[in-house]
């Protein structure tokens, strides 16, 4: 193992001395935070640690929904959430899409704005008034007009089973998650921003932190590592897994666009000529609730069932992929963005939500450490 100490004049002229900023994470919010530090300070210099190969967390592990808010969700969280949390995070949400394409080009990402369905069994119904209450609401955030409306022809279009009524949100779309990755990745490359991948940090120290390869001084620290933060903080956070899996190519795909339901625990979308499927922890919360990436034979089949029963009806497939991602969770879906110390900020809990609001996040954080 090649210990910092042993590496040469140049190496460590490059990569571990004279730190400004550390950035603990190379996902979405950890590059957008060392974007948006290297904005405002063009001299310093800005290392991102990563203790994966690539990122290890959820930003190229997700579906690639760029969604802010499916009305049966938004509806579940009423019940649980304030008011104001409820359409803060919205707005979270809606204004991180709109600075994260404000970095990366839609072109770059493979951005599709197909709009998003919600699909609801008969005994979820939601009325025109609630429709309307929702549409107002979603208004006064962002401005948009009538996101939500009506178009159940749409699961008779798409041959889905099992729904009766869907609800269109016009404004949510799809991406490539690996192209967005890369994308932030080049970027941060092109303004000098350094990396260095597979180093896990194993303890923050005052103006420090420590990996398996020694000690790197540093005058301020960034930790954007989502789920993972409580390896190194006791903040109200938690890992969460997410399993997904993609079929094999299935000619004649009916399916066009992006889909949610059961209060958006299950999400679909179609993949080119593929189905991705994900989401089903909220059959065994308890048992999801590990940073462990290893995919588990009940949840797996689970998903291939209602692939087959609702979602590809009378299709011939196989499962061609299959993952999981970890979610960064807690009682709040509101994101912790703070300073623990004058030269130590957090940027964590993204709620299974890192597309939306991680740019926003980092650019938060960023302002954080000055």
């Amino acid at each position: 193992m090649l210990r910092y100490e042993q590496l040469s004049f140049w190496e460590k002229r490059a990569y571990t001395e004279d730190i400004d900023y550390v950035v603990i994470g190379a996902g979405i919010v950890g590059m957008t935070c060392a974007l948006s530090l290297k904005k405002r300070h063009t001299k310093r210099k800005i290392l991102i640690l990563e203790r994966g190969y690539l990122p290890t967390g959820a930003s190229t592990k997700n579906a690639g929904f760029a969604c802010f808010g499916s009305p049966s969700e938004l509806l579940d969280d009423l019940e649980k959430m304030t008011h104001d949390e409820v359409w803060s995070t919205l707005q979270l949400r809606y204004e991180g899409l709109q600075k994260l394409f404000e970095l990366v080009p839609k072109r770059a990402v493979q951005y599709h704005m197909c709009g998003s369905w919600d699909l609801v069994p008969h005994p979820n119904k939601i009325d025109q008034g609630t429709l309307a209450f929702l549409n107002d609401a979603v208004c006064r955030v962002t401005g948009l007009q009538d996101t939500f409306i009506e178009d159940h022809k749409k699961i008779k279009k798409s041959h889905l089973l099992g729904f009766d009524f869907a609800y269109k949100n016009r404004f949510e779309g799809s991406i490539d998650t690996a192209a967005l990755i890369e994308a932030l990745y080049l970027d941060c490359i092109k303004k000098g921003i350094k990396f260095l991948f597979a180093n896990e940090v194993h303890a923050i120290e005052s103006k420090a932190i420590r990996t398996q390869y020694g000690r790197i001084s540093v005058d301020k620290i960034a930790v954007c590592t989502n789920a993972f933060a409580q390896q190194l903080f006791p903040l109200e956070v938690r890992p969460a897994r997410a399993q997904v899996v993609v079929t094999s190519p299935i000619s004649d795909l009916k399916i066009n666009g992006t889909f949610h339901f059961d209060a958006g625990y299950y999400y679909f979308r179609n993949v080119g000529n593929r189905v991705l499927f994900g989401g089903g922890r909220n059959l065994d919360f308890e048992a999801e609730r590990t940073s462990s990436q290893e995919t588990t034979p009940a949840l797996q089949s689970h998903l291939k069932n209602l692939l087959i029963a609702n979602i590809l009806p009378n299709q011939s497939f196989d499962i061609a992929y299959a993952w999981a991602g970890t979610l960064g969770v807690g009682k709040s879906k509101e994101p912790i963005v703070k300073l623990l110390h004058d030269d130590l900020a957090v940027g964590v809990r993204m709620g299974g939500m890192g597309v939306a609001i991680g740019a926003q996040v980092g650019e938060k954080l960023s302002q954080l450490l000055k």
